[in-house]
């Protein structure tokens, strides 16, 4: 067995849904040229408020994905 490496790239999503959909938006979005994506981690959550009500989400990831040989 052998060790693998790692590289950690940042991706903002946004959404005017939910976080959800803004982490999947951006871990699917990554997913499209970015290989081998094993984990991410929600590093800021922000949003926008309009009328007293939220109006749009974001969110910062960071993701992990494994270098090639």
């Amino acid at each position: 067995m052998s060790d693998s490496i790692y590289k950690i790239t940042e991706v903002v999503g946004t959404s005017k849904t939910s976080i959800e959909d803004a982490v999947s938006g951006a871990v699917e979005r990554a997913a499209k040229t970015v290989h081998d994506i094993g984990w991410f981690e929600v590093t800021e959550t922000r949003g926008h408020v309009e009328g007293g009500k939220v109006a749009h989400y974001q969110v910062t990831l960071r993701i992990g994905f494994r270098l090639q040989d």
